[in-house]
């Protein structure tokens, strides 16, 4: 039996001495010595004691030899658990506790305290890399024998990615080789990317964005990628003449526009800048358009699905649109309570079906049962489906504030306070209120040198919008709280200002 992922990403190869990975500084690193490098790992993982299906969690910084780790696990059979770097270990022992891996990678610096953690919840090994290839893993692996690749199924687990937990305690989404797969596969043949294409790669790999939408992308087409540690405006920018694709967060195209030099000239190379892991302003689009001559590409995923739409590589890219559902994938706007399918025009519950989705949240049967109606996941994002097809994400459903009986959605009254001049983007949030149950809340960041204030955005707001969509207050400050991806943490806003209707006022 083959090993589903695995067999893809090894029969794409170009040829051992094409590039794999361009480091800015200069270095290269092939396909041969990436996937030479994968299988001397999947030979000390297995060496000891992981098995096919034991999970190995990682959390290191970026770096090519972390690219290999996630292909050894794969080859080995193993189920790769990625962790973000900022968890500290309070928030790693329910991690660890929740998915019992056979063995963590953390960062040297960090083996003391990991180390400590995993002794106290019986994990046997620890093993440690560092972004220069430093640590205990690669020295350790350096005499491992290949082994053969070990035989998964595309329903066998591949990942689990915990969820961000922003509303209780975080779930692992258990992601198979076939939804890994199919999804890279189409996404490949959507945005057409092919061995020829290099692309500027500043995402984390910690994400789904970052590892399963760019590098297996890449990967099956045969491409190379200009690895950056992190995003750094003016250090993407020197690189952008060299590559022929960007995937990058909102947050990443707003920088990008701070600087003085990108234009056409800059971006004369570019075939395809892509947009996920958060909205990206209608403004953003049509500003970044006119300096570059480039509309950005935006597309809708998740953790638990991977990506599910897309605007067209070639036809329109609406802003503020998520494009069409891709190719094998079933998306429907439902009536959230019922799930009775609604009109095209009307705004629901999205509601996704293909082989992208996700096999369940970890351990959590009963959980995952509710977020499944006839087939479909229910992906808790608001939105709808106008009449050339096009899908608008309209909010989080968590985030749906119902103010005096009405519903009102957050997405609605951002965009009309987004048009205020003086005004570089918002949040709107609902919080308890007396007489209303919530009240409209909207948190403000200036552009640089406006000075507006709560009554002028009021002002601005009359007669274009419904009083009960309209704000009862406005604050305002110098950046909104995100999260790694770029997602504005609505969670933080509404613990931040929480008592703002306390007495009754407003």
């Amino acid at each position: 039996m083959a090993n589903h992922l695995y067999d893809a990403i090894s029969a794409a190869n170009p040829g051992d001495s094409k590039p794999l990975i361009l480091l800015p500084e200069g270095g290269r690193v092939s396909y041969g010595d990436a996937l030479a490098l994968a299988g001397r790992l999947a030979g000390h993982l297995i060496r000891r004691g992981v098995k096919p299906g034991d999970r190995v969690a990682v959390q290191v910084e970026k770096s090519w030899q972390a690219l290999a780790l996630y292909l050894a696990c794969v080859r080995a059979g193993a189920v790769y658990l990625p962790l973000n770097t900022a968890y500290p270990l309070a928030e790693l022992e329910y991690f660890l506790t929740d998915a019992e891996p056979s063995l963590v990678v953390c960062q040297p610096e960090n083996e003391a305290g990991i180390t400590a953690l995993a002794n106290k919840l019986g994990i046997k090994t620890v093993e440690t890399l560092g972004t220069w290839g430093d640590g205990s893993l690669l020295s350790a692996a350096a005499d491992a024998p290949i082994p053969p690749v070990v035989a998964r199924a595309p329903g066998d687990l591949a990942a689990i990615l915990y969820t961000s937990g922003t509303t209780g305690r975080s779930k692992g989404a258990m992601l198979t080789h076939e939804n890994l797969l199919s999804n890279a596969r189409v996404l490949k043949d959507y945005w057409r990317f092919t061995a020829s294409d290099i692309l500027l790669h500043a995402l984390p790999i910690y994400h789904t964005h970052g590892l399963f939408v760019a590098c297996n992308v890449l990967l099956l087409a045969g491409g190379s990628m200009i690895f950056c540690a992190k995003f750094d405006a003016g250090e993407c920018l020197r690189l952008l003449p060299q590559a022929t694709s960007m995937m990058g967060v909102p947050t990443y195209y707003v920088r990008l526009l701070d600087q003085a030099g990108l234009d056409r000239a800059a971006t004369r190379n570019i075939r395809l800048f892509t947009s996920g892991s958060a909205p990206l302003l209608a403004e953003t689009h049509r500003v970044f358009s006119e300096r570059t001559g480039h509309a950005i590409l935006e597309r809708y995923g998740m953790t638990e699905t991977n990506m599910n739409t897309s605007n067209p590589y070639a036809g329109d890219r609406v802003p503020g649109s998520v494009g069409f559902p891709l190719p094998g994938v079933e998306l429907r706007i439902t009536e959230p309570e019922s799930g009775r399918p609604l009109a095209t025009g009307e705004t629901g519950m999205i509601e996704v079906k293909g082989p992208n989705i996700f096999k369940g949240y970890w351990r959590m049967p009963d959980k995952t049962a509710t977020e499944f109606r006839g087939g479909y996941f229910i992906t808790g994002d608001l939105g709808r489906i106008d009449e050339h097809g096009y899908v608008s994400i309209v909010g989080r459903a968590k985030d749906l504030v119902i103010s005096g009986g009405f519903n009102v959605y957050p997405k609605e009254v951002e965009s009309e306070i987004d048009e205020i001049a003086g005004v570089a983007e918002s949040a709107v949030i609902g919080l308890p209120h007396p007489d209303l149950g919530e009240g409209i809340t909207a948190v403000v960041v200036r552009t640089k040198g406006a000075n507006l204030g709560e009554a002028e955005v009021l002002a601005a707001l009359d007669g274009r919008i419904a009083k009960f969509k309209q704000p009862k207050r406005v604050f305002f400050v110098d950046e909104l709280p995100r999260n790694t991806m770029g997602k504005v943490q609505k969670n933080v806003l509404r613990e931040t200002y929480a008592r703002t209707y306390a007495s009754g006022a407003a």
